[in-house]
């Protein structure tokens, strides 16, 4: 049965050759028969090899559409897929912190959203998501993301496997190709249970006027990706849109001395210049010990909290 809805499996698990077995040399390939215990490590490691590829030059065109069209680079970045900080995942430490109930349940904010993974990540019934962002592009994604992601699946003996080709020993490109085996007992939902629970909005953080305050907001690569000179506005807005005694979830990144940006370089001095006098205390400040491998030793998770008493809408 699952060899007639997979036909492309015996090219993985052994029988015939799939028709594609021509064009990649796979010397990695015997490898992915392993059992899903040790393929999800193998799937992270063969990422991990990818990640920094091209990412230089990506950096570099998308700073030449920002500076010829300010107000459209973002929208131009997406439409050409250039997306260097989209993990193409729900971030790592939120993640955790979902997992262990780390976080306040209530109304939660993503600005600067993209593609909406934290968003959807975050959505529960104890937890209504909503993402700004001011590409349509991104937006459109993030909505497609909510409906269709977390394809749930019980008993799943396979789960996927990676393509590398290689070229004089030397990683090239990473595909990565999902399947599955079920079993008569399988269930399959086509459509993310948290979906119910998220909305994305084609909105500017810096001029949006919510009708409810929020209870969380969380920070990731759009406090670098904004000009330094606006980073007093964006800690005013975490102000005003956060409810009293609400927390502001941070991750400090990149933490280096590179010139320019976006990515603009940050620190923690850089955040606590803009969020202690209006407010803001710092609950922890550590590093990221999830961080995914490029940027791991330059991120700090930073968790804050409104203090009463700080103004609001």
């Amino acid at each position: 049965m699952a060899k007639a809805l997979f036909p492309c499996l015996p090219f993985v698990i052994g029988g015939a050759p799939s028709p594609a077995s021509g064009f990649l040399s796979l010397p990695l390939f015997q490898r992915l028969a392993s059992p899903p215990s040790t393929l999800g490590a193998q799937l992270r490691l063969m990422a991990d090899i990818n990640t920094n590829k091209g990412v230089s030059a990506s950096v570099d065109k998308i700073r030449q559409f920002l500076n010829s069209n300010p107000s459209g680079g973002w929208e131009r970045c997406w439409e050409e897929g250039l997306t260097p900080w989209d993990l193409g995942r729900p971030t790592p430490i939120l993640e955790h912190l979902i997992q262990t109930k780390s976080i306040p349940d209530g109304r939660a904010l993503v600005p600067g959203c993209g593609s909406g993974y934290d968003v959807v990540a975050l959505a529960s019934p104890e937890r209504c998501a909503i993402g700004l962002d001011i590409s349509e592009v991104a937006i459109k994604k993030a909505r497609q993301i909510g409906m269709l992601t977390s394809i749930q699946i019980r008993n799943m003996s396979f789960c996927g496997f990676v393509i590398v080709c290689t070229l004089d020993g030397k990683t090239k490109r990473l595909i990565l190709l999902l399947t599955s085996v079920f079993t008569s007992s399988e269930q399959l939902a086509a459509s993310s249970p948290n979906g119910n629970y998220c909305s994305f909005l084609l909105e500017d953080f810096f001029t949006w006027e919510p009708r409810d305050l929020f209870d969380l907001i969380f920070d990731y690569t759009f406090f670098c990706a904004i000009e330094p000179n606006l980073r007093s506005t964006w800690a005013s807005r975490m102000r005003d849109l956060l409810k009293p005694d609400g927390e502001l979830i941070t991750l400090i990144f990149p933490i280096d001395d590179h010139e320019g940006g976006p990515p603009y370089k940050t620190s923690v001095a850089d955040y606590e210049k803009v969020l202690h006098p209006i407010g803001f205390q710092a609950t922890s400040v550590a590093d990221n010990e999830l961080a995914v491998a490029p940027r791991r030793g330059r991120e700090k998770l930073g968790r804050w909290r409104r203090m009463t008493g700080a103004s609001a809408l």
